[in-house]
């Protein structure tokens, strides 16, 4: 036997093998493509969405815009040097400006073209940039939820890509029973999810997997907010300290087997009607523990990660009597995917 043949093999898990069999299409719905604060007025930001390149621009007067990114005159990628010029993006290869609306109004050279852009339906919702897809091209069939409390935005966020179809992501919520495996967490369910058309709504009761006498100190009451399969909100309240806090997670597919995601979280006065009132002493509260819930979210999301980016969907899971919640779930995730 050889040095060779003597030494150890071992590997890090990969990615499960793409089968064909196991593949999710694209789901149908509204999709996060950016934070409001990342789109300034005349500006111009490419992002990646169900393998092709959108390009977001914001008009001189606030409007947010998604468009296909190719110039119709000689496909140029608008989002590679294209700039907002009051209200009209222009291409930087031959500086055609093209409205809002999409139409071609303006060349260097004469009258413009009959060429016009393809866009995608936007939707701006608590600080939120939204990307409306239809695999047949239809309207939206419903809109993005907001928050009850007008004027909350997320004041903390964070990002990460994962090798996992966005439907896994979401439906891990629904997966009670890792919560004490994987995470330490105590879970009670206080109401079941409830389907109500597109929307998915529970409450739990969490807190740390720790003796009873400590953990009834410091259990709380999530209420959860699923809208499609790209749309997660978490609201918190903190009676105590007269907070609400919201936790977002958002999850859009750039390939096939690619999930961006986005944490975000905000806080805001629990009794106040409209979020954006509050004292500069009180924003600075509200700000310290978005910052803190971030900091937990996020260590949750990472003990995740090592399951998402390797796992394998299973289309006929032999469920548990205890997975209830996820059959219910992938009964509910059906409506998403037209085709099926």
């Amino acid at each position: 036997m050889t040095m060779r043949d003597e030494l150890p093999r071992s590997h890090s898990p990969h990615a499960a093998d793409d089968e064909p069999a196991r593949h999710l299409p694209y789901p149908s719905g509204w999709f996060c493509l950016a934070r409001s604060r990342e789109l300034a007025p005349g500006k111009v930001l490419t992002r990646r969405f169900m393998d092709e390149d959108i390009v977001l621009y914001r008009t001189r007067d606030g409007r947010p815009r998604a468009v296909h990114p190719y110039c119709p005159h000689l496909g140029a990628h608008l989002g590679a040097g294209g700039t907002v010029e009051g209200q009209n993006l222009v291409c930087p290869f031959h500086r055609f400006a093209f409205a809002p609306d999409g139409t071609c109004v303006g060349t260097p050279d004469g009258p413009p073209p009959r060429a016009r852009l393809q866009h995608h339906t936007i939707s701006e919702r608590n600080g939120f940039l939204f990307a409306w897809h239809e695999p047949d091209g239809a309207p939206p069939a419903w809109e993005v939820p907001g928050t009850a409390q007008p004027g909350v935005v997320p004041t903390a966020a964070w990002s990460t890509e994962v090798h996992t179809h966005a439907q896994e992501i979401i439906e891990n919520t629904l997966d009670y029973r890792h919560l004490p495996v994987l995470h330490h967490v105590a879970v009670q369910e206080l109401d079941p999810p409830t389907a109500q058309g597109p929307l998915l709504r529970m409450r739990l009761r969490l807190g740390p997997d720790r003796p009873r006498a400590l953990k009834q100190k410091i259990q709380a009451d999530h209420s959860f907010l699923m809208a499609g399969l790209g749309y997660l909100r978490v609201e918190l309240p903190l009676p105590p300290l007269g907070l609400v806090s919201y936790l977002w997670a958002m999850h859009t597919p750039t390939g096939r087997r690619r999930t961006h995601m986005l944490v975000a979280t905000a806080c805001a006065d629990i009794h106040k009607q409209d979020a954006t009132g509050a004292s500069l002493p009180r924003r600075g509260l509200h700000r310290a523990f978005a910052h803190a819930i971030l900091r937990t979210a996020v260590s949750k999301v990472h003990q995740d990660l090592r399951i998402w980016n390797t796992k394998r969907y299973e289309p006929r899971p032999r469920l548990a009597a205890s997975d209830e919640a996820i059959g219910l779930f992938r009964h509910w995730a059906r409506q998403f995917y037209p085709a099926q």
